[in-house]
């Protein structure tokens, strides 16, 4: 894990505000363009095939699916983020709308970065890897703070990593504190191993609304399978891609500095705002790219 965070001190994230909630003080236009937006998404239900994840969504009673190009419109549209093609779909809730306050969505990614053994699943000192989390929040804030950006901190586990080893599923949430913002973030996380990669579900709500979260994440856990073929048990040692990190640097959000790459996380978030960050990149080039060394980000967002 050590790694771990001397990679994570070398990167930064950008968040992006979303539309307003509904609001009584939100202009009338403004509201009638979220309606639309709204009104115009194509909820599905059902069986879901994700594309070249070689899996299927298993979409039960009190959610509802959004597929690619609806997802898409959700988080650049509606939420004003900046495009991103590596998305498959949203898992909206039926009882927390996407206006609403108390709005919370899964987005759903996957990593095609190779093979993760769990043959550690047994030996990781969680503890540990939130002790290295927390330092890599510390050393990233003060980078943050240089460029002029405001400050995240880990605060610890809202709840623990656990790992179903007969699911190969693995999930976790984490408590957040974004500067500023009025309540602490509940960042809830969900992994499911495959044969050559993972399919990655990420929730994100206010830590006030975790029991709603924590009972609506426990159902969408097991909607998630790979086909056959595409399946963990499915790995051919010898030939199949090997992931250059295990469990515990998935869970710490990053991959080991030997593999000379960042994961891409796909993680969204809310402090006092809904945010979505898009990727773990390295900070010159990207807010560079993103804001021609001209503006900072709204008040309280994050680098």
């Amino acid at each position: 894990m050590k790694a771990f965070v001397a990679a994570a001190s070398l990167a930064a994230c950008l968040f992006a505000p979303t539309a307003m909630a509904r609001q009584e003080s939100a202009p009338d236009a403004d509201q009638a363009r979220i309606d639309a937006l709204i009104k115009g998404l194509h909820f599905q239900t059902g069986d879901i095939a994700l594309g070249d994840a070689g899996a299927h969504l298993h979409v039960q009673p009190g959610f509802r699916y959004l597929a690619h190009d609806d997802t898409r419109t959700v988080l650049e549209k509606l939420w004003s983020n900046p495009p991103d093609d590596d998305v498959i779909g949203l898992l909206v809730p039926d009882n927390a709308p996407l206006d609403s306050d108390h709005g919370w969505a899964v987005l759903v990614t996957y990593s095609s970065d190779g093979h993760i053994s769990d043959d550690d699943a047994a030996k990781v000192d969680y503890t540990q890897v939130m002790a290295d989390m927390k330092a890599a929040s510390a050393d990233e804030n003060e980078e943050r703070r240089k460029g002029g950006f405001e400050e995240v901190n880990v605060i610890g586990w809202a709840q623990p990593p656990r790992y179903d080893a007969a699911g190969k599923r693995i999930y976790w949430a984490r408590e957040l504190e974004f500067k500023g913002a009025t309540q602490h973030t509940l960042n809830y996380d969900i992994r499911v191993l495959g044969r050559e990669g993972y399919l990655s579900m990420n929730a994100i709500a206010g830590i006030n609304d975790l029991a709603m979260v924590q009972d609506g994440m426990t159902r969408v856990l097991p909607m998630a399978e790979f086909d056959s073929g595409h399946r963990y048990a499915d790995f051919q040692p010898g030939s199949d891609k090997l992931a250059a990190y295990g469990l515990a640097a998935l869970v710490g959000g990053g991959i080991a500095a030997k593999a000379g790459l960042f994961a891409k996380l796909g993680i969204l978030l809310l402090a006092m705002k809904k945010f979505v960050i898009l990727g773990v990149v390295a900070i010159g080039a990207f807010l560079k790219k993103m804001f021609g060394g001209k503006d900072k980000p709204p008040s309280g967002t994050v680098s």
